[in-house]
């Protein structure tokens, strides 16, 4: 289910790509398929496996969170340097850099003998995962020109949909016959082939522009959103906001605002660009993304889990009931993006994110007891068909916010702002996820309540930020 939503907020990065032409422009195609999905469909499939790693290392509410913000921290953080990176020495060899650390740490995470072990393995996955998606997706935007480059990016974003209905299916069902080690042997044939591919099809190219890299500012924004990160997740589990949450909370405000210094010191060379903020329909799109995609991150942790732990479903049965959204919202898309064409994207962005409000609150009926197609399967279509609203106007709407030449910063940061909002989101989930039985469902539904609200908030910044016929 996460796949196809951050699939859909990171077409943006492959139409921002300069346009070109290679000689095997389909095994191209193929290869990113490939390579993109390792990022995509490993976020599902461990929401689905977070019950039974709980139960192998006895794990308390804060592991289960770190299990998904170990991954989420360096991919948010790092995800406009990995761009940069491709750039400065080349797509080609950092995709197939990016595509092998993940492989590896995927094997990792596999073997893992403790906790601590498998939180380190997936911080790597995370780094791997920032070199290789905006390498594959530049790869993908630069294969292709013209109409075949649109039906290209369209094709990869089926492919993107239909991961998301079959991995966490396919991932619960070995979770449930074999353990959940097995959901990180799915990676590394996976990413075999992606390797042989791009070695043997992806044309060699390099850039000329030695301007240095930006390496302070994606070192202060891992530790500052880390900080931040660990601050929440300590704030809002039992201990409280102690000495130690509290210092966490204002060391990471101080550290994410050495990197606007520092970022406002590069201008144009940083990886984060603030000239883009001077755009107000750019700062609207920023904080609708954060706050949408962060109150379906919540969401895609939390209903696997409730789903399991308190509706009795096993993984396999936990995946395929979020099978829907993906295809749905696949289907959707299209026309969604067709309307925004039409009447401009501020009254489908709006739209979308009241009607996935509404799905939130449709979720708060989901219960031990509760009936799938009565119950369950109504607020993933209402979201779904939000989500559908939303995405494919804000994939066109970041791109036109801002001059031709900050494009791909903004499509990278519009889909870094994406993982941030999930990672903040996970960050708070910490008495949800220690919660069980009655206590589970009734926190389930505050929290489904709080997502709405925020979807709201998303719906509001919108409205007032993004100029008409944006």
């Amino acid at each position: 289910m996460s796949s196809v939503i951050h699939a859909s907020c990171d077409v943006a990065l492959a139409s921002s790509a300069p346009q070109g032409v290679s000689e095997h422009p389909r095994l191209v195609l193929v290869t990113t398929i490939l390579a993109s999905s390792l990022a995509f469909v490993d976020g599902s499939v461990v929401n689905v496996g977070l019950p039974a790693i709980a139960h192998s290392f006895h794990a308390t509410a804060a592991d289960l969170q770190w299990t998904i913000n170990a991954y989420l921290l360096p991919l948010s953080a790092l995800l406009l340097l990995g761009g940069a990176v491709g750039d400065r020495f080349g797509r080609r060899r950092v995709l197939i850099f990016g595509v092998t650390v993940f492989a590896l740490a995927s094997a990792a995470c596999a073997a893992a003998p403790s906790l601590d072990f498998l939180l380190l393995a997936r911080v790597i996955q995370g780094v791997g995962a920032a070199m290789l998606l905006p390498n594959s997706l530049a790869t993908l935007g630069g294969a292709f020109s013209g109409p075949a480059r649109g039906r290209a990016i369209g094709t990869w974003a089926a492919a993107g949909a239909i991961a998301g209905a079959i991995g966490p299916v396919a991932g619960g069902w070995l979770i449930d016959v074999v353990g959940w080690r097995a959901i990180f042997l799915l990676n590394p044939p996976l990413a075999a082939a992606a390797v042989l591919l791009a070695w043997r099809f992806v044309e060699h190219d390099r850039n000329s522009d030695r301007s240095p890299l930006d390496v302070t500012g994606g070192f202060l924004a891992t530790l500052g959103l880390g900080s931040l990160a660990w601050g929440l997740t300590i704030g809002v589990g039992p201990g409280g906001w102690s000495a130690l949450a509290v210092a966490l909370m204002v060391g990471g405000s101080g550290l994410c605002a050495a990197f606007v210094i520092e970022e406002r010191r590069l201008g144009d060379r940083a990886m984060m660009p603030l000239a883009l903020f001077a755009s107000k329909t750019f700062v609207g799109l920023t904080l609708l993304t954060v706050l949408l995609y962060g109150a379906l991150g919540g969401l895609l942790v939390l209903m696997p889990y409730e789903l399991i732990q308190a509706g009795g479903y096993s993984a396999a049965a936990a995946g395929a009931a979020l099978a829907p959204f993906p295809l749905v919202m696949a289907l959707a898309s299209p026309i969604s993006g067709a309307v925004a064409g039409r009447f401009g994207a501020r009254w489908p962005l709006v739209g979308g994110s009241a009607l996935v409000a509404a799905g939130l609150l449709l979720a708060t009926r989901i219960g031990p007891d509760a009936s799938y197609w009565t119950t369950v399967l109504p607020p993933i279509l209402v979201i779904a068909l939000g989500m559908a609203g939303a995405a494919a106007p804000l994939t066109t709407a970041v791109l036109n916010s801002v001059d031709a030449r900050h494009t791909a910063s903004a499509s990278g940061f519009n889909s870094a702002a994406a993982r941030t909002g999930g990672l903040v989101a996970t960050a708070l989930l910490g008495s949800v996820l220690a919660a069980s039985g009655a206590r589970l469902t009734a926190d389930f539904r505050v929290a489904a309540v709080s997502g709405a609200l925020v979807c709201l908030a998303a719906a509001a910044s919108g409205f007032a930020l993004i100029r008409r016929g944006a």
